[in-house]
């Protein structure tokens, strides 16, 4: 019989062992069994996944968790492996397992004749076991497990191709950024650890209204919250996952994997932990309004201005990476005004759609024989039609356009802010707003680019619909980006399908909608962000299909603008100048000046040149004369009488 026990381990277990076998999987077998074993591994995970759902969602069964494995006492801690199912776990359960294995059917048709066929399958299974160990604990600990084996997967299947110099200089850049995230999150778990007493979810979040007052000295004068401090420590982590201003530098680099990774990274798993992390982490939050500013601050500038970058991008997958970031800026911005529902169902319509576009994405990339840059496309929906209308409907979802699902979850954030009254709420109610409308341009910009148009790819090339195997994963996110908006939103909004997994304070409870879904449908109008949306739409139509020479124009009116969206506002610049030249020469000071100099030329080779020194001076006292030695005896034997008296 299924309990929520057997369920939850085999959930996790299942992905992990088929990682292991596919690793290990003999070079004389055939390749196809990779796949098959992760896809069967992964295809019962997200059966289960749904049952779990089913008990914690609508069955309304009370949270369960239970420890796993006893990782170690040190005096009154206790370390442990366990797991935590509750509708928020449950929910990201089936997000995760369904995406993975939509992404791991697709990878049958993309990665087909690639020499590192079966370790592809090994890496990417390993990425979901990670992902679902973070999503799944119930402590600290385990967290940070997940939240490294992610990270470590990242970097493995970012560089996936590793004799490409940019793969490799990609996954170094993501591994390296996501390090400076991950000292914030360890240092915030080792807060927790000392003021909290303890890594259990269940013991922080008891002991967090008690210690609302407790301050930490920050400096000599400066006093500030022991939560604030932690919330803050904890964020930086989700900055680095969730690629937030200014550690979002890394994502567009990881472009340079597989599409089928940049699909599992950008819509499901990694870049999804940290907006997961934080909504878990609302009992904390909740007690300290400068985190939730800063989280609202950071989320709408990476919403808005991520978001504008993506507008001088010509790789087709930049583009929809640029778009991932700004998206992501969404999530946290509703978080940063409590509205952790909002931002989960966002999450949740955001994997579809997103998902949705990079496979067809990567379609366009296959059919095209590896040509990702946009201006050599054009007029693709003549040879390509399933495509076509798949990417159409995932870049209207995508912008937010009724009646699709990204409508209802872009629009819960934009009324949540706009009805807040947190620090930073007018700011980022603006970016959000005017995000909403660049959201729209640069996703049919890339639209038209690529689907319409003249023909702008060498016509003698064979150019059709990848197999089944590919556009079959495609079609069935269709569903989900059109109708999964529509039916979520009322269960999440209104009736509080969470339930207590998230907490949110009275004074920062969001403004509820009591509207049902078909009103929210009929009063789309009233909402200033689709209006900013079709305007947006409107410009991507005026600029690429109507007029495409005012793209040339703009270009040459405003260069100083274009060369600053061109350099990404100056973050690599700014990094590689003084955190990787800045380190080389801090290197190259303390390599000849303090090895080389002072510890090689003064204290190594110094000691030597002394004890030559001395030893020369001291043989100059070797006269080979009776009387010196004499001389030297009486003035001992007088020194010892005199200390003696002394």
């Amino acid at each position: 019989m299924l309990t929520p026990y057997t369920c939850i381990a085999l959930v996790l277990l299942l992905p992990l062992l088929a990682s292991i076998c596919a690793g290990m999987l003999p070079k004389r077998l055939p390749s196809s069994l990779a796949h098959q074993i992760t896809i069967f591994a992964v295809s019962i995970s997200f059966i289960l996944s749904l049952f779990i759902a089913k008990w914690f969602l609508w069955d309304g069964l009370p949270a369960v968790q239970a420890l796993f494995y006893n990782w170690g006492t040190a005096g009154d801690f206790q370390f442990h492996l366990g797991f935590l199912l509750d509708p928020l776990s449950a929910l990201m359960l089936v997000v995760v397992t369904f995406i993975s294995l939509l992404v791991h059917i697709y990878s049958i048709g993309y990665m087909a004749g690639d020499p590192g066929y079966a370790r592809f399958f090994c890496y990417i299974s390993f990425f979901t076991f990670a992902m679902l160990l973070l999503v799944c604990a119930n402590n600290f600990l385990q967290l940070y497990l997940g939240w490294e084996g992610v990270g470590l997967a990242s970097y493995l299947l970012i560089g996936f191709w590793f004799k490409k110099e940019s793969a490799n200089a990609g996954s170094l850049k993501a591994f390296l950024i996501n390090r400076v995230g991950d000292l914030g999150f360890l240092l915030g778990i080792a807060a927790v650890l000392s003021y909290f007493g303890s890594l259990d979810y269940d013991v922080v979040f008891s002991r967090a209204p008690f210690l609302a007052e407790v301050t930490i000295p920050i400096t000599a004068h400066t006093q500030w919250s022991v939560e604030t401090v932690v919330c803050i420590l904890l964020f930086v982590g989700a900055m680095g996952k969730s690629a937030q201003m200014p550690l979002h530098v890394w994502l567009p680099e990881s472009m340079e994997g597989p599409t089928p990774i940049s699909a599992l990274i950008h819509a499901a798993t990694m870049v999804t932990a940290g907006v997961y992390m934080v909504s878990r982490m609302s009992p904390l939050f909740e007690y300290s309004a400068t985190a939730l500013s800063v989280v609202l601050i950071i989320g709408a500038t990476t919403a808005l201005f991520t978001g504008i970058l993506a507008l001088v991008q010509n790789d087709i997958k930049r583009v929809i990476a640029y778009s991932t970031l700004s998206q992501l800026g969404y999530m946290v911005a509703a978080l940063g005004v409590s509205a952790y529902a909002a931002g989960m169902f966002h999450l949740v319509t955001h994997a579809c759609f997103k998902a949705l576009l990079f496979l067809t994405a990567g379609a366009v990339i296959i059919a095209l024989h590896h040509e990702q840059n946009i201006q050599k496309m054009g007029n693709l929906r003549r040879y390509l039609p399933i495509t076509y209308v798949s990417f159409l409907i995932g870049a209207l979802a995508l912008s937010a356009i009724p009646p699709f699902s990204g409508f209802y979850s872009k629009d819960a954030i934009i009324e949540a802010v706009s009805a807040s009254n947190i620090f930073g709420g007018n700011y980022a109610y603006i970016c959000l707003l005017l995000g909403a409308f660049f959201t729209s341009l640069y996703s049919f910009r890339l639209f038209f680019l690529v689907f319409h148009t003249n023909e702008r790819f060498d016509t003698h090339a064979k150019i059709c619909e990848p197999g089944w195997v590919m556009w079959l994963p495609s079609l069935i996110l269709v569903i989900p980006s059109i109708v999964l908006g529509f039916l979520l939103v009322n269960p999440i909004l209104n009736a509080h399908l969470l339930g207590n997994a998230i907490k949110v304070l009275p004074i920062h409870l969001p403004q509820e909608t009591s509207l049902s879904a078909v009103q929210q449908l009929m009063n789309f109008w009233r909402h200033p962000a689709i209006w900013f949306a079709l305007a947006g739409i409107f410009v991507a139509w005026v600029t690429v299909i109507k007029y495409p020479s005012m793209r040339q124009f703009f270009i040459q009116r405003f260069s100083w603008l274009y060369r600053i969206l061109i350099n990404k506002y100056g973050f690599d610049t700014f990094n590689q100048w003084v955190f990787v030249k800045g380190g080389k020469r801090l290197a190259d000071v303390l390599f000849y000046v303090t090895d080389l100099r002072w510890l090689d030329g003064y204290v190594v080779n110094g000691t030597g040149r002394l004890i030559v020194l001395f030893s020369a001076k001291l043989k100059r006292l070797q006269t080979g004369y009776l009387y010196h030695y004499a001389f030297a005896m009486i003035l001992g034997v007088l020194l010892f009488i005199l200390m003696a008296f002394l």
